[in-house]
């Protein structure tokens, strides 16, 4: 499903009555770099987009709202109809892919594909939660405070999202992960 970060980002800055030098001063980025990602002209990181929200405040599942239709309980989504969470750019070297709209349900459940190289940035992450997740396929380093570990297909990991973290695919070859994440703060 497409999503259009750079308009979204523009309008939960100005409903909040931010400029753009205010919200580059509050998140830690340039007043440039905000002004590209707004006019698309550049792809957020992961951990650039996360800092942008947190200095909002809002998650990352409350900025992808709004996806599903009022309407009858949706129960089934087919791949193509998951949200790409991370920029959408071809070069993108990690693919966040949720299902539906989590803002709506107490879970936020993601695909995620690291390629090599890949990580979520060179800032560790943190939300107010507790993440689990399975690796499906490849390998991914997952930094978790002070302890990190390589993860092999079939291995898994549980903690409480508050403590600084970071994924990183040390392989060579795609990484895919399937997470959970509750509640929706990412």
């Amino acid at each position: 499903m497409e999503f259009d970060i750079g308009a979204r980002l523009r309008k939960v800055r100005e409903d909040r009555g931010l400029s753009q030098r205010q919200l580059a001063a509050r998140s830690g980025l340039t007043s440039s770099a905000v002004s590209l990602i707004e006019g698309n002209k550049t792809s957020p990181s992961v951990a650039s987009l996360k800092s942008l929200l947190d200095a909002l405040p809002m998650s990352l599942s409350e900025f992808f709202s709004g996806l599903e239709e009022d309407g009858p309980a949706r129960y089934f989504y087919a791949a193509t109809e998951f949200t790409e969470l991370s920029p959408a750019n071809p070069d993108a070297q990690v693919s966040l892919r949720q299902v539906g709209d989590a803002s709506r349900h107490s879970i936020q459940m993601l695909r995620e594909v690291y390629h090599p190289g890949g990580d979520t940035g060179p800032d560790m992450l943190r939300h107010a939660a507790e993440e689990a997740g399975i690796v499906i396929s490849g390998v991914i380093e997952v930094t978790v405070g002070e302890q990190s570990r390589v993860l092999n297909p079939g291995d898994g990991y549980l903690f409480d999202s508050r403590l600084p973290h970071r994924f990183r695919n040390i392989g060579n070859t795609a990484c895919v992960v399937v997470s959970a994440c509750t509640p929706p703060t990412f």
